[in-house]
């Protein structure tokens, strides 16, 4: 996959070059390389990625005196030289953000001087310039003139030999090798005074040169040859430059194959979405939802692979891995051998970026049948040589792999020396995982320091594996559930279940209860976690809404007080007043019944205004101005639907219960008082440009639209996302066509492909 990914040869050699890296400095710096690189392609930077060629074939050319190179491989190697340099700058610019990529641009010196000479001689079609050099343009502008008095010529022969009838009319001139020639039928050929330059495959047509061109198709024909001869001059001036910058082209090529390389590595990890782990010294395997590629692959399209958390630990190096066939255990080794080779090939590994990886010196592999003719191997011979291999060679820095561990032999005697080997390489302080059915190797794991059991959990309602790999206990084979699916007859399964004995019936019997006691204890922890969880997002939620309540009674607060000292204050002034009014008018009676009269308008001002009473749908309609019950906020009602109303606040609608609704207020005040009451800064600051619509019903997804776009429009954002998933286009259709009905949207569009295409629509707004 990486070769298919390369641009040219030179990518694909350095992918040959791959091999298993044992310094963690060097595989950091690949992965950062990896990583950067995924980085330049998620973000569609408009890096070089034309004009990737490989000119090694040629610089041995180059390299002898004399030799000159063709004009149109000059220009290719031309316009690889001008993507390095590009890529120079591309990398220079931005060291900042690649230092891992830009350390590569330190051993390429672009030769731009070489550039500017080449350009200065060959077009860009691979062509020499008329004006390479003044000879040359000479050259060619003669052979233009001959050419054009040899057209005249011939032409006027053409029309004097049709006037004449020894050609018929509309006959064309035409080239045989490189000369202009007449068409003319073989029994008139000596009506033309010429010379027969060829034959048609008849002989029915000859093609005459008339005497008249001759010398000057002959004159044409030596510019021709010294043409040639200048342009070969040129070919060996520009090769010899090229000579003299071979050192630089060579590391230029080295470079652009690094280039190429990283991009291929760079493009396989976007497929696996690959991620960069945590890289630590020492051997550590501590993954959280690692896939194997291939499956991962085939499987993208088609269904949800099952991801693998696994930890060997320093105290545990070993796990032995038990289950049912077709389990999915063959598939947890092999995932974990290809994801510790990758990382240490420095290819970024599809795990979730918290998972540390350590570094190994070896990888033991003991996986499928070795078994050969040739060499007289039988598959348990085959699989002993390789144990007597890694007995020999692995140390506390090594990972073995060992699949079906003892098969291929009599258990009795298989399962024995399985036992044997692998408390050697326990000792020996080995790393590893172990698939095995063994019961006696499920025992020595119980009960042995350095090796845990583990097994690939089964479904034993449905009969079938959920390919989920649980640390802590063996596995059974559910061997008498599989051939009971396998619709074996009763009588069969119970005379087998005599053959095997109650021992091993009976414990099989045990593990699969167990099994099933522990699926039904996580089918209850997971439903005492969701109403946990239920339970600490409503408190949140109750704890935010007392927050807020507490903050809007403080406000109500300190805005009343503030009115009452000013109405206060106001009422002293008007009491001095009075009393000094009564005073200066002697208490009359008629003066002083007008002064109560208007004490008595002030105290009904500063008197508690009673809220309005409670509304109903039957006494609501469109356009009335209501309030929320404890608010001063105002706005209209835009609709209502049984007990619920659509009220209008300002520039934003919201679906409120009629009997939180008081009527008061005008439209105006709903305006002012909107205005003044809204955060724009927190609000600004909370505001997600992306609405995750995925999972929603299409009548709640358009609501959730509308005050989206709301809030965007009152935040004058530009541009929107809205992640609606792609499945069968519903929904995105339904959204979209809701979407050219709002008169603030600009254009929608599909997000870019490698962010999410036609899943994510990009909505522009005015």
């Amino acid at each position: 996959r990486l070769n298919a990914y390369c641009l040219c040869p030179l990518g694909v050699d350095e992918v040959a070059k791959i091999k298993f890296n044992i310094s963690k400095a060097q595989v950091e710096t690949l992965l950062h390389q990896n990583q950067e690189f995924k980085s330049i392609l998620e973000k569609s930077e408009g890096y070089p990625d034309q004009n990737f060629s490989d000119p090694r074939e040629h610089f041995e050319t180059v390299a002898m005196e004399g030799s000159y190179l063709e004009a149109d491989v000059i220009i290719t190697i031309r316009n690889s030289i001008s993507t390095i340099a590009d890529w120079v700058s591309f990398l220079t610019k931005r060291k900042e953000v690649y230092p891992f990529l830009n350390a590569l641009t330190e051993t390429a010196y672009v030769p731009l001087p070489l550039l500017k000479f080449i350009d200065g001689k060959i077009t860009a079609e691979g062509k020499i310039k008329d004006n390479a050099t003044p000879d040359l343009h000479r050259i060619r502008k003669k052979i233009i003139s001959e050419q054009s008095r040899v057209r005249s010529t011939m032409e006027a022969v053409l029309r004097l030999a049709q006037e004449n009838n020894i050609i018929p009319s509309g006959t064309q001139l035409s080239f045989r090798d490189g000369r202009v020639v007449i068409p003319v039928s073989a029994e008139h050929k000596r009506k033309i005074k010429g010379f027969i330059i060829d034959e048609s495959a008849t002989g029915q047509t000859v093609y005459m040169e008339p005497a008249e061109t001759m010398e000057a198709n002959n004159e044409i024909r030596d510019l021709q040859h010294e043409e040639k001869r200048e342009e070969i001059r040129i070919l060996k001036e520009i090769t010899s430059h090229l000579r003299q910058d071979l050192g630089a082209l060579k590391s230029c090529f080295h470079f652009l194959a690094k280039i190429d390389f990283n991009r291929a590595k760079a493009k396989l990890a976007v497929l696996l979405e690959s991620e960069k782990p945590v890289l630590t010294d020492g051997q550590v395997v501590t993954w959280h939802k690692a896939r194997h590629p291939l499956l991962y692959i085939l499987l993208k399209s088609k269904k949800a692979i099952v991801p693998l958390h696994i930890d060997l630990t320093s105290s545990d190096r070993f796990l032995l891995i038990s289950g049912p066939n077709a389990g999915g255990k063959s598939v947890c080794l092999k995932t974990v051998g290809l994801l510790q080779y990758m990382l240490q090939c420095g290819l970024l590994v599809p795990a979730h970026p918290d998972s540390t990886f350590g570094i190994f010196g070896s990888i033991f592999l003991d996986i499928g049948d070795q078994q050969s003719i040739e060499n007289d191997l039988s598959t348990y011979s085959s699989h002993l040589k390789n144990m007597a291999a890694f007995i020999a060679n692995a140390d506390h820095q090594s990972m073995v792999l060992i699949d079906e561990m003892g098969a291929g032999t009599d258990p009795n005697f298989g399962g024995g020396i399985a036992e044997a080997v692998l408390s050697e390489l326990i000792e020996r302080n080995a790393w590893g995982v172990v698939t095995t059915h063994y019961y006696n190797l499920k025992s020595l794991a119980a009960n042995s320091k350095g090796i845990r059991n583990a097994a690939m959990l089964f479904d034993t309602e449905k009969l079938q594996p959920q390919f989920v790999l649980e640390i802590g206990k063996p596995g059974s084979s559910f061997a008498m559930e599989l051939a009971r699916k396998s619709n074996l007859p009763e009588s069969t399964l119970k005379r087998a279940k005599g053959i095997i004995g109650e021992g091993l019936t009976g414990l099989e019997a045990l593990m699969k209860k167990v099994a099933e006691e522990k699926q039904a204890l996580e089918k209850d922890k997971r439903n005492f976690d969701l109403r946990i969880q239920k339970i600490e997002h409503d408190k949140a939620k109750y704890e935010k809404l007392a927050a807020e309540l507490e903050l809007r009674k403080k406000e109500i607060i300190g805005s009343a007080k503030a009115e009452a000292a000013l109405l206060l204050q106001e009422t002293n002034k008007e009491i001095e007043k009075t009393i000094r009014h009564i005073k200066e008018n002697k208490a009359e009676k008629k003066e002083t019944r007008r002064v109560r009269e208007k004490l008595t308008g002030l105290s009904e001002k500063v008197k508690p205004e009673a809220d309005s009473p409670k509304l109903s749908k039957e006494n609501l309609k469109e356009g009335d101005i209501v309030r929320l019950v404890g608010q001063e906020l105002s706005g209209t009602i835009v609709s209502i639907t049984d007990n619920k109303a659509v009220v209008q606040f300002g520039l934003i609608k919201t679906s409120v219960a009629v009997d939180k609704l008081l009527r008061g207020g005008t439209a105006q005040s709903a305006k002012r008082t909107f205005g003044s009451s809204v955060n724009w800064t927190e609000k600004r600051s909370n505001f997600t440009p992306t609405l995750d619509l995925r999972g929603k019903r299409t009548d709640e997804s358009l609501g959730l639209v509308d005050h989206f776009l709301d809030e965007a429009i009152l935040l004058s954002t530009g541009e929107v996302r809205i992640l609606h998933g792609k499945g069968e286009g519903i929904l995105r259709k339904m959204i979209r066509e809701h979407l050219k009905k709002n008169r603030f949207v600009a254009s929608i569009q599909d997000e870019h492909v490698e962010r999410g295409g036609d899943g994510i629509s990009v909505i522009v707004l005015k």
